[in-house]
């Protein structure tokens, strides 16, 4: 075997790209921060 199946196999993998667009995240991560704060103050647990 040489290294190039292997290391073509990896990159198929669909990893988390370095170069994506970081507001999206940023944007996603307080969307998800506000939903869970929501659902805390439905449940009553605050």
């Amino acid at each position: 075997m040489t290294a190039f199946p292997a290391t073509a196999l990896r990159a198929a993998t669909g990893g988390p790209k370095e170069d994506g667009p970081k507001i999206v995240e940023h944007v996603m991560g307080w969307v998800l921060v506000v939903v869970f704060a929501m659902l805390v103050t439905q449940l009553g647990l605050l």
